[in-house]
C-alpha cells in the first residue's frame, strides 16, 4: 500500500489525479481525497488544478522536496526490510563451546546458508558463564549454554550431553569396563573450566568426595592432548570425543554425570531476524 506521500509525489509526476490513479490501480476519487487529506494536515494548498491539469502552488514548490525525501526514505525502509526478511548482508552472532562447534554448528550453518548465502556468522568460543554474560550485554545475539547453569534468560532446551571419563590406555582405570567417580578421586584430575557451574565439580561435592585437581583448562582438545601425555585423568563430555581418534581410553561413569544443552537469548522480540531464524531452524533439527 503506497503512503500519501508516495501518491502525491504520483500525482505531481503523472500531471493529474486520474493519470495517477491509473499508474498506481487506485481510483481517482481514492488519489484525490489523499491529496486533500495531505493538505488539511499541513495547513497548506499544495496544488492548484486547471484545465491543463494539476501545478503545484508557490507552497507546494516549498515543502515538495520535503515530500519527496519522505517518500524516498519510506521506500527505502521497505526495500531494506525484503532484504532482511531475505537475511540478505545479516550477521548472525553466537555464543559457543567445543563440543556445539565441532560437532553440530558447521553442519547446521551449512545447511542455512544453502537457503540464505549471504548470511554471515560470528562464532565467540567460551564458557557458560562468559557465554550467558555476552548473551544479556548484546556481545552475541545468543548462545549455546548448560541450561542447569542460566536463569533470567529464555531459552530452548536441545539435548542432554552425557559425561565419561578420559584416561591413559595403561592408567589401572582403564582396564575397568565402568569408572566411578570414588575411583576417579584418587587420581591426578584435569578439570574442564565449565565457569562457575561445574557438573563434576558439583557431583562430586554431593557425594562428600574431594577430588585431587591437578590442572584446569578450558580448552578440551588440549585436555585430551595432555591424558595422551599422561598428566592425569579426566572427565568429558561424550559428544567432543565422538569420532576423535586419539592414544586415550574412553570409559563410562558409574554415576550419572551430564548437561542439558540449550540455546538462549536475552529477549525473542528484540534479538535480529537473523538470528531468530537461525534459532528456528536449529530447533527443527536433529541432535
Amino acid at each position: 500500500m503506497l503512503s500519501k506521500y508516495d501518491i502525491f509525489c504520483k500525482v505531481v509526476e503523472h500531471g493529474g489525479f486520474t493519470r495517477a490513479a491509473n499508474a498506481i490501480q487506485y481510483s481517482q476519487s481514492a488519489v484525490s481525497q489523499t491529496v486533500k487529506n495531505l493538505e488539511q494536515e499541513l495547513g497548506l494548498i499544495l496544488l492548484t488544478r486547471g484545465k491543463d491539469g494539476i501545478h503545484l502552488t508557490l507552497d507546494g514548490e516549498a515543502i515538495f522536496p520535503y515530500i519527496q525525501a519522505i517518500a524516498n526514505a519510506e521506500d527505502a525502509l521497505a526495500r531494506r526490510q525484503r532484504e532482511m526478511q531475505g537475511l540478505k548482508g545479516s550477521i548472525i552472532r553466537i555464543g559457543t563451546f567445543t563440543s556445539i562447534s565441532r560437532t553440530l554448528l558447521p553442519g547446521w550453518m551449512v545447511d542455512f546458508k544453502r537457503e540464505h548465502p549471504e548470511v554471515r556468522f560470528v562464532l565467540e568460543q567460551g564458557e557458560y558463564t562468559s557465554i550467558s554474560e555476552w548473551v544479556r550485554n548484546g556481545a552475541v545475539d545468543f548462545g549455546f549454554v548448560n541450561m542447569d547453569a542460566i536463569s533470567e534468560l529464555e531459552g530452548r532446551l536441545l539435548f542432554a550431553d552425557k559425561m565419561c571419563t578420559v584416561l591413559p590406555p595403561d592408567h589401572p582405570l582403564a582396564q575397568q569396563d565402568t569408572v566411578s567417580l570414588s575411583d576417579l578421586a584418587e587420581s591426578a584430575l584435569i578439570l574442564l573450566d565449565e565457569g562457575e557451574f561445574n557438573v563434576p565439580l558439583q557431583a562430586f561435592d554431593a557425594l562428600g568426595l574431594t577430588p585431587q585437581i591437578e590442572y584446569e583448562v578450558c580448552d578440551d582438545y588440549t585436555i585430551i592432548a595432555m591424558v595422551e601425555k599422561k598428566l592425569g585423568v579426566s572427565i568429558m563430555y561424550e559428544r567432543v570425543l565422538s569420532g576423535y581418534s586419539s592414544h586415550v581410553a574412553v570409559r563410562p561413569i558409574a554415576e550419572d554425570l551430564s548437561r542439558r544443552v540449550g540455546m538462549v537469548w536475552n529477549n525473542w522480540e528484540t534479538m535480529p531476524i537473523a538470528a531468530r531464524r537461525f534459532v528456528e531452524f536449529i530447533a527443527q533439527q536433529p541432535c
